[in-house]
């Protein structure tokens, strides 16, 4: 049996993962009730500010993008959601994983990022049902 302190070692690898420091805002978007709720804490946690909704109107350190699938169109949920993203702020997209009901295949994110002015930069496991894409933005020549 897991004790709190195995829970809390666990989820504080998961939450390094994001690169966070204290101060971050992030903003999230896809919430419903099927959330990584411990991932939220962590995030919460670890930026000791509380995660900011869709609605938030003002520049963010970073994105998290609940997305499953048969939601809104991807690509124009991640041009929304760079919209207020600080420069140099992250992005990930979270999706259920292989397997599980909602699941999104690698391929449709890399090429709504790719539409999004966007490309997919890692991927792991958050938990037990989420996977996390982290975005970055493409270089550009001038």
């Amino acid at each position: 049996m897991a004790t709190q302190e195995d829970a809390t070692t666990v989820d504080e690898t998961m939450i390094a993962r994001f690169g966070l420091e204290k101060g971050h805002i992030i903003q999230e978007f896809g919430y419903e009730d099927d959330v990584d709720e411990s991932l939220r804490e962590g995030i919460e946690t670890a930026t000791s500010e509380a995660i900011v909704f869709e609605d938030h109107g003002d520049v963010t350190d970073g994105v998290l993008v609940w997305f499953r699938e048969g939601d809104e169109d991807l690509a124009d949920l991640l041009m929304d959601a760079q919209a207020l993203l600080d420069d140099g702020g992250s992005m990930w997209v979270l999706t259920p994983k292989a397997g599980l009901p909602g699941h999104v295949e690698p391929r449709i994110i890399g090429e709504s990022a790719s539409l999004a002015g966007l490309h997919a930069t890692s991927t792991f496991v958050v938990g037990e049902a989420w996977s996390a894409t982290q975005l970055g933005e493409k270089g550009r020549s001038k």
